[in-house]
């Protein structure tokens, strides 16, 4: 046990447990565990090949879902120790955040979830913890990856309590109850919070490095355009691309806002349990309002001139075409699943077989979504 945790910390000794009970290894914490389950998992190698913004093929140096996923971990890390909260669920909870998501970002999520309108919709925080709890088959006594209680709950609460939960969460909820209503732990706001952190200011740098914006572009965002000008003051001679990194760096570094407001938070609440945690009446871990317009900004910056970019939504259409008609010929020739799959499925266009559909596409990479098209339709041309 880590003793140096604050009293409202989760702590890995005193975790609710496990949907199926496990010997406790004698090595590693059961957040540890759940941590190295999932580095472990398939669906943690397929983020590799997992849209963030650009679709992967179209460059090298953009980022893909893993990548995204290790920054958020490296920042909820140390937002964490600083906390003095569990650092590996943190790491666990930024890890698998993203495992739901299907090909090609959220266009790829849109496209799947108006194709399973009739058959109970779609949503990439739900299919995350069905890949959690039932999708990954790895072990011989269970499906999915028997995580802890916390890790679940953090992973189904991480934006905050759900109040209308989807037909999968509910599902979930019902074999494992999750505490909907309520706050997640500590260490899931600082996974959400890092999320936040990461996806805006290393969007930024692909976004100038997809040429979506130019730097002169960022004076529609005054906090950034602030930084921008005290880096160029500093270094005069500074390459564009060091001048970038840097900008982002310091923009990273502002935003530890989050530890003086979250401070504040526990000066006015004092919470002594993560039980205590969970039941107040707002986020512990929170942006001050002051940063929290300034990530406003920056987000309604990113929308206008990143994720409505030509270039984006060029792809962004393609890609849902292609969720769209893989679903439609899968859910109306099952036989054409995989073996593995196609056992799981029922009749055409039931809603059994949306759903084994639904999750087989969710679990595509770009590339294989691309080539089981192509290959489709070329099969019925």
């Amino acid at each position: 046990m880590n003793f140096s945790l604050a009293p409202y910390a989760s702590d890995a000794a005193k975790s609710r447990g496990r949907a199926h009970p496990e010997p406790e290894s004698r090595h590693r914490t059961p957040f540890q565990r759940d941590r190295d389950r999932i580095i472990h998992s398939t669906a943690f190698r397929r983020l590799k090949h997992k849209t963030q913004v650009f679709v992967a093929p179209e460059g090298d140096h953009y980022r893909t879902r893993l990548t995204h996923s290790l920054e958020v971990a490296q920042i909820a890390r140390a937002l964490g120790r600083t906390l003095r909260l569990d650092e590996d669920l943190c790491e666990a909870l930024a890890l698998a955040h993203d495992f739901g998501h299907p090909p090609f970002g959220h266009a790829g999520e849109e496209a799947l979830d108006e194709a399973m309108g009739g058959f109970g919709r779609f949503d990439h925080n739900g299919q995350t913890l069905r890949v959690l709890t039932m999708l990954e088959r790895r072990y011989p006594d269970f499906d999915g990856l028997n995580l802890c209680w916390e890790t679940l709950e953090g992973i189904a609460k991480h934006n905050g309590p759900v109040e209308s939960p989807s037909p999968t969460l509910r599902a979930i909820d019902r074999m494992f109850p999750l505490e909907l209503a309520t706050f997640p732990g500590p260490e899931a706001q600082v996974a959400a919070i890092a999320d936040d952190i990461a996806y805006n200011n290393h969007d930024l740098d692909d976004g100038l490095r997809a040429g979506a914006f130019k730097v002169d572009d960022l004076r529609e965002v005054p906090h950034v355009a602030a930084v921008f000008a005290r880096v160029r003051a500093q270094y005069p001679d500074i390459a564009e691309t060091r001048l970038v990194h840097e900008m982002v760096r310091r923009l990273i570094g502002d935003m530890e806002d989050v530890l003086a407001e979250t401070a504040r938070r526990l000066a006015r609440s004092a919470p002594v349990s993560v039980a205590d945690v969970r039941n107040l009446p707002e986020a512990m871990v929170a942006f001050s309002p002051a940063m929290s317009e300034k990530e406003r900004t920056l987000k309604d910056f990113l929308f206008r001139h990143m994720y409505r970019h030509e270039a984006v939504v060029a792809q962004t259409g393609r890609a849902r075409v292609v969720v769209k008609q893989l679903f439609e010929m899968f859910i109306e020739n099952p036989q054409e699943l995989p073996p593995e799959w196609r056992r799981a499925a029922s009749a055409p266009n039931s809603p059994e077989t949306a759903r084994i559909v639904a999750d087989y596409i969710a679990g595509m990479t770009d590339q294989y979504a691309l080539r089981e098209h192509r290959q489709l339709i070329e099969k019925n041309s």
